[in-house]
């Protein structure tokens, strides 16, 4: 069974910047993309970025430029590097496998206010 561990979310500032990681479990995390989620409150969960195997991305317009995602196979962990925050990406952000895991992590909050 694969497990997800969020963690790097915050208050900032509009304009700022944040480092997301996500610590997983499980032998496969290296054969598998990879995708960081987000739920912002009354809102479906959407995905913003995802990354392949063997390192290639892509991200939902609302984010392109601003978001990169990576990948450590080795620490079996993905990241999400956010700059220029803006309001609306205020969310619970979480990574999972795509196509997605049953099992979702807590999440980590990202809080973009002034």
């Amino acid at each position: 069974q694969v497990q997800f561990v969020e963690s790097g979310g915050g208050l900032v500032q509009p304009g700022g910047s944040l480092r997301l990681s996500c610590a997983a479990s499980g032998n496969i995390f290296s054969i598998y993309s990879m995708g960081w989620y987000r739920q912002a409150p009354g809102k479906q969960r959407e995905l913003v970025a995802r990354i392949t195997s063997g390192g290639v991305t892509n991200y939902a317009q609302s984010v392109k430029g601003r978001f990169t995602i990576s990948r450590d196979n080795a620490k079996r962990t993905v990241y999400l590097q956010m700059n220029s925050l803006k309001p609306e990406d205020t969310a619970v952000y979480y990574c999972n496998g795509l196509p997605s895991f049953e099992s979702w992590g807590q999440g980590t909050q990202v809080t973009v206010s002034s």
